[in-house]
């Protein structure tokens, strides 16, 4: 039995990198996935890549094309999960961003873009999966993606880490509102890790002149780092499936950093 058999789970921004992996990980201990993201295309390639990987499994995975910032997507992602599966059980708000530039030059588009996803997308994904827990009889798990730019400011992703720092605050707000119905909210905090994303944001980082090579942002954000390398998704995937399971029943409001040692709190 795996640790986490027969749980139905949500996790969105699924199409690639840690939220791909968590997913992965939640069906090779048991669990029953939706794998969402708001590139359609993308995720049902996932998701029927996974049919297959699973072989007699293959009716454990589903999928949806959500855009995590618009209410009723949410709501009808969450309704295709509890018509395929029957019931939701863990919810992860995994869904994020993130667009550099330097402090000074970052502009309103910038902000609520980043903003929305990260920050509304996470309040509107805890509040739509605990109506479901709730009208199910109560009872679950959400659980929120923060980062280690929510422990610390950088003067070229300034709203990235705002963001990020309000994902911990919901998370707390979360917890404490929805202890009453014995649903768990509770978060992790990646450091660099080695996924499209951080491609993605190496490319942004030099056109915006914050780096002169492609690989220096990831080698100067992980010099400190106590491992000794960045992460792989397989390194976050362990705490994950730990946050869904029973094993993470008496913990709430809580913050799980998986940085390697990067930033100490």
């Amino acid at each position: 039995m795996g640790r986490v058999s027969d749980r139905v789970c949500i996790v969105t921004g699924a199409a690639q990198g840690i939220g791909r992996a968590i997913g992965e990980a939640l069906l090779d201990e048991g669990a029953k996935v939706c794998f969402a993201d708001i590139n359609g295309e993308k995720i049902a390639e996932v998701a029927e890549a996974n049919r297959s990987r699973m072989n007699g499994n293959s009716s454990a995975v589903a999928s949806a094309q959500v855009d995590v910032t618009d209410r009723e997507q949410v709501r009808a992602m969450i309704a295709h999960t509890v018509e395929t599966f029957g019931r939701l059980d863990v919810k992860f708000n995994n869904a994020g961003v993130n667009k550099p530039m330097n402090f000074m030059d970052v502009t309103e588009g910038n902000w609520n873009f980043i903003m929305g996803i990260n920050g509304l997308g996470c309040m509107i994904g805890m509040q739509e999966a605990a109506r479901q827990m709730i009208a199910q009889g109560g009872g679950g798990k959400i659980v929120n993606t923060a980062s280690i730019a929510s422990r610390q400011g950088f003067d070229n992703v300034a709203p990235y880490c705002a963001s990020k720092a309000a994902v911990i605050s919901l998370t707390q707000s979360g917890a404490r509102d929805l202890a009453k119905h014995d649903i768990t909210v509770t978060g992790f905090a990646p450091g660099v890790v080695a996924t499209e994303m951080w491609e993605q944001v190496d490319q942004d980082l030099m056109e915006i002149g914050a780096a002169d090579r492609p690989g220096q942002a990831m080698e100067e954000f992980s010099a400190d780092i106590l491992k000794g390398r960045v992460a792989r998704p397989a390194d976050i995937t362990g705490t994950t499936t730990f946050l869904a399971s029973a094993d993470s029943d008496y913990m709430t409001g809580q913050i799980v950093m998986i940085d390697g040692g990067m930033i100490l709190v």
